[in-house]
């Protein structure tokens, strides 16, 4: 990989000790050898089911937990300990949350003055509150917010209030961690909308980590399916919607609604037979066979790894 990237993820683990009995554990592999980068300004949505280890990928990358393998790369530079706390400036989050990632006791002034604060971006009281209303202007918000407290506000408000805390350092990049998924509809679109028009006026790039496919494919460049710890395919937005090659993409999308009676009538819906493994007990060689129907011998004695199959589109399959 080159320095065209602003992110690089190479191998990236974490696993996480269970207990299992009296001075017995074992590893949870929550994520398990991820590998993908990011260009500067570019959007990269990850998706995948629920417990697949999208949320660990983005709290991993930025640090927020140990990672147990692997390396990150910001421009060139990997991220550790050492440095991890001067990198907080230019990789910062949006939570899934809105409702218990903003402190119930601070105003939005303070909440979205925080990040100043820390890393001292300001020479007087006058210019901090400057920052702070010209971030609630970004975001939409009014300038007599800022003296409310966070449950004053709606759902869509409070992530708003997030979403200008994280752009306070001037990031260029921002992991948003399902940033509507716990939203109304109507706003979704709306904070949505809001990241695009982010993005324009200030170049950031976004790890985009969803499990509404629609949403991710109008807001993303690339998109990364995520399966059990493991990525299993990645392309372009369109690429991949139009042309998936892995079954578990492939059964992903033959669920997202398409609003057209006639295509809807033609369409099958692939539901995938068997339950999730669980990712203490991993089946051997590839996560996916237990549920696939191309399985064969060869799934189970060897994991496939992500390989390219022409215009940037990698998949992890051996029979598809």
């Amino acid at each position: 990989m080159s320095s065209e990237y602003l992110v690089e993820v190479q191998d990236l683990k974490q696993y996480f000790p269970v207990k299992t009995g009296f001075m017995k554990s074992t590893y949870l592999k929550a994520v398990d050898g991820v590998s993908f980068a990011i260009r500067p300004g570019e959007t990269l949505g990850l998706v995948g089911e629920s417990g697949c280890g999208k949320t660990t990928v983005g709290r991993t990358l930025l640090r927020l937990y140990e990672p147990t393998g692997g390396k990150v790369l910001f421009n060139g530079e990997e991220v550790t300990n050492k440095n991890i706390t001067a990198l907080r400036k230019e990789m910062q989050m949006v939570f899934q949350d809105p409702y218990s990632s903003l402190d119930p006791r601070m105003t939005v002034e303070d909440i979205i003055g925080e990040p100043l604060d820390v890393h001292k971006l300001y020479t007087s009281k006058a210019e901090r509150r400057d920052k702070i209303l010209h971030l609630m202007e970004l975001v939409g918000l009014n300038a007599e917010h800022a003296t409310r407290y966070a449950h004053e506000f709606s759902g869509g408000q409070r992530q708003r209030i997030g979403i200008a805390r994280a752009l306070a350092v001037d990031p260029k990049f921002i992991v948003c961690d399902e940033p509507v998924s716990a939203l109304d509809v109507s706003i979704q679109a709306q904070v949505v909308n809001m990241f695009e028009d982010l993005q324009e006026k200030l170049g950031v790039a976004y790890l985009f980590i969803a499990h509404d496919l629609l949403i991710v494919r109008h807001i993303s460049n690339r998109i990364a399916v995520m399966y059990l710890g493991k990525i299993v395919e990645i392309a372009d937005a369109d690429e991949l919607n139009e042309h998936p090659q892995h079954p578990y993409t492939v059964s992903l999308l033959s669920a997202v609604p398409i609003p057209d009676p006639n295509i809807t009538r033609q369409r099958k819906r692939i539901i995938l037979e068997g339950d999730v493994p669980s990712p203490m007990h991993m089946p051997t060689g590839c996560a996916f066979r237990s549920r696939c129907r191309y399985a064969t011998e060869k799934c189970a004695k060897e994991c496939p790894k992500l390989e390219d199959r022409g215009n940037g589109h990698f998949v992890a399959c051996w029979n598809k």
